[in-house]
């Protein structure tokens, strides 16, 4: 058993720290509390990530206020610079987002990927799940 500090889980689920902690507080994240400190189980964290999907589902941790997500698939991915346009079919309609670069290469975006967008106000997101390629 190879047990994680919030820090380390935080990390590993490329979450902030007080997310991890809330969730765990709520039951949503497997987790141990010793004194003042929370422990995680590192399989337990490799079983939640390492689950097979058969469609984009949210992952535990990913509450987000926008109600609008669309799922759908990229058509293509042009970085320019630090910016990077992401053109998304959704049903018969595209949508076109600008995100920067280093997110594009964080989330190792490509066409025939599956992501949502979440648009918020005037802004749209792109979400991907960890571990999806």
């Amino acid at each position: 058993m190879e047990l994680l500090s919030t820090e380390e889980a935080a990390g590993y689920l490329r979450l902030h720290i007080k997310r991890v902690q809330a969730l765990a507080r709520a039951g949503r994240l497997p987790g141990r509390r010793v004194g003042r400190k929370w422990l995680f189980d590192r399989r337990d964290l490799e079983e939640l990530l390492g689950r097979p999907r058969s469609r984009i589902e949210p992952v535990a941790g990913l509450d987000l206020s926008a109600r609008n997500q669309l799922r759908g698939t990229i058509v293509s991915v042009a970085v320019e610079g630090v910016m990077a346009e992401v053109r998304i079919r959704i049903g018969e309609q595209e949508l076109v987002s600008v995100i920067t670069r280093g997110s594009a290469e964080r989330l190792r975006l490509a066409a025939g990927d599956e992501v949502i967008a979440v648009i918020k106000s005037t802004e749209i997101m792109i979400g991907r799940e960890p571990g999806a390629a």
